[in-house]
């Protein structure tokens, strides 16, 4: 009985940490909350964040943005891919301020610095974790 009390706790915890999907089950992000950055583009790159699977935010959306514009509306297990130019981008994650419900009312802002090669591909995860929150995080190839 002791051990369960110790290790519930610890299991309740990892519940609220995300994990990869497998690829089959990654969804792409529906048409209707595609934002911006779909257009071909000569001599850009593309950018492919991946929202991971897990309890936290689990019934919310996340904005994804592209040098601080909404581009995407991304749910769990979602995939969106942006057509943008070549340079440095912004790349972040924040509230869905469409969303009125409890989840649009926090707050949340993380960036990233991306140099955008012509043709290039570079790919993100946006992960949870009970201790630190949402994140976007660059997948190393």
């Amino acid at each position: 009985m002791r051990l369960l009390g110790a290790v519930l706790p610890l299991l309740l915890l990892a519940g609220c940490s995300s994990w990869k999907p497998a690829p089959e089950d990654i969804k792409p992000v529906p048409a209707e909350r595609l934002l911006g950055y779909q257009q071909p583009l000569e001599q850009g790159g593309q950018l492919r964040v991946n929202r991971d699977v897990g309890g936290m935010g689990g019934g919310c959306y996340v904005a994804v943005l592209v040098d601080r514009k909404v581009a995407a509306r991304i749910g769990v297990g979602e995939q969106v891919r942006f057509l943008v130019p070549s340079g440095t981008r912004v790349l972040s994650i924040g509230i869905d301020e469409m969303d009125d419900t409890l989840c649009g009312k926090g707050r949340l802002r993380r960036e990233l610095a991306v140099n955008v090669q012509p043709g290039s591909q570079q790919d993100f995860r946006i992960v949870s974790d009970n201790r630190k929150g949402f994140d976007i995080l660059p997948v190393s190839q």
